[in-house]
């Protein structure tokens, strides 16, 4: 083995204690998934009882596979490319499964890069809430301000690259100095924001009915495509099958239980999405507004819920504060498997790494920015009936949202499942006895069957 290719488990590359990497997951896994996508999903689906079929899937579905990638990445204690490299020749698997390393760096370049665009919605609303651009305007007016930023490329590649030079800052500041600080301070500050909101929500008038309509099930509002849905956000929320859990475990030490500490990643995560809920529909039943409202609920809907109510401003600014910081933990969770395998296979230095990486990531981003606008009527795949109507951005979204997480979170649970070997599994993991036989269960045969359902849903 190279030099640039053993192993990174020495102290100054780790984590320095259990909680820092509990918060780095869990800032990998809350993100825009959970304040932007799980709230409308779960009004398109009609609430309670998608919940509950939602928590059932992260704990039975989601929590397992987290299990195996991390428990992967730890014992690999490189980049996830090299890691399953080496892990395919020490376990005396075939060379194919090596391809769960590869999917996984480009799967997490191509989701930064229109992630970051995303992101920078986030820093032009704050700016939008402070300066009372909501306060009394209309929803044509609020929809109006939603079209303006996205009619305009200059505007959208601006904050798209505040957002990119955010990430590349912290992340290129190494494990300790960079991404540990940053969650440190961050996640806390996530949790402190989002209380705030659920606080004001509560003096809304309408907390009640939301409760009543996240926590009441309803199964004959739900579909079966409801169910998928579901499926599909449990492991999209956990950054499952993009490398990321991979990467972060590299760095964790050898003394610290993964199971237990999946399952602290897992309700983090979990209550950020329900919070989060708590703190979006009492505002939008408040103002009579749909819960339903599909991806326009955060950044249409819920600004013209702000500009009526009292106090609009200024909870309005802490709301995408909230975003903002969600999306910047998710972010440099992304951008660190490309740095891990720049640094690994390049050899590159830290920060270099981090500024490249930053910088192609960007520079494939400005297709996103330019699938607003100039080339909203762009379909590049449009000659295949399958790809037919979708711009840049639909095609970046489609590619990792609907093949390669799902097929990357699929590998890794038969990797872990049937191809490793048994024998240091359960120290590994931290389970033993009927705990363990009942996580090998779930991994070998529930987990892939439910990951192939979403997959094929979604293709079909």
């Amino acid at each position: 083995m190279s030099q640039n290719t053993q192993p990174h488990q020495q102290a100054n590359n780790l984590w320095s204690s259990r909680m820092a990497f509990i918060l780095a997951a869990a800032g990998s896994a809350v993100g825009l998934g959970n304040i932007w996508k799980f709230p409308y999903i779960t009004g398109e689906n009609g609430g309670g009882a998608f919940v509950l079929i939602y928590l059932a899937c992260i704990f039975l579905i989601g929590v397992p596979v987290l299990i195996a990638e991390t428990m992967i990445g730890r014992r690999g204690g490189q980049s996830p490319v090299a890691t399953m490299r080496t892990l395919t020749r020490t376990e005396g698997t075939a060379r194919g499964w090596r391809a769960i390393g590869w999917n996984g760096v480009i799967a997490s370049f191509l989701v930064l890069s229109f992630y970051a665009v995303i992101g920078g919605w986030a820093l032009v609303y704050i700016g939008k809430a402070a300066a009372g651009l909501f306060t009394g305007a209309d929803a044509e007016a609020i929809g109006g301000q939603f079209g303006g930023l996205l009619a305009n490329p200059w505007e959208l590649l601006l904050w798209h690259s505040v957002f990119m030079a955010i990430v590349v800052f912290i992340v290129g500041r190494g494990i300790r100095s960079g991404l540990e600080r940053a969650v440190n301070t961050l996640m806390p500050l996530l949790f402190v924001l989002l209380i705030a909101m659920v606080f004001y929500a509560m003096n809304s008038g309408s907390f009640g009915r939301a409760v009543s309509f996240m926590f009441s099930p309803d199964f004959s509002k739900l579909s079966t495509g409801g169910v998928l849905t579901a499926l599909g956000h449990a492991a999209f929320t956990l950054s499952i099958g993009i490398g990321v859990l991979m990467a972060y475990g590299s760095y964790l030490p050898k003394n610290v239980n993964i199971a237990r500490t999946a399952m602290t990643i897992a309700v983090l995560d979990t209550s950020v999405a329900l919070l989060a809920g708590l703190a979006i529909f009492p505002l939008v039943f408040a103002n009579g507004l749909e819960a339903g409202t599909g991806p326009g609920l955060i950044f249409v809907t819920l600004p013209l819920a702000f500009g009526q109510m009292s106090g609009g401003a200024l909870f309005g600014t802490i709301f995408f504060a909230l975003l903002l910081v969600a999306a910047i933990t998710s972010a440099i969770s992304m951008l660190e498997p490309v740095v891990e395998w720049l640094e690994e296979h390049k050899g590159v230095g830290r920060a270099k790494s981090a500024l490249g990486g930053g910088l192609a990531i960007w520079f494939i981003g400005i297709g996103t920015v330019l699938s607003f606008n100039v080339w909203e009527d762009l379909h590049p795949l449009g000659f295949i009936a399958f790809f037919e109507g979708k711009t840049v951005f639909d095609l970046l979204d489609f590619l990792v949202s609907n093949l390669m997480m799902p097929l990357g979170g699929l590998a890794i649970a038969l990797f872990a499942g049937w191809a490793m070997k048994r024998e240091g599994l359960p120290g590994d993991i931290g389970l033993e006895g009927g705990a363990f036989k009942a996580f090998m269960f779930v991994l070998r045969y529930l987990a892939p069957a439910g990951i192939a359902v979403v997959f094929l849903y979604n293709l079909i």
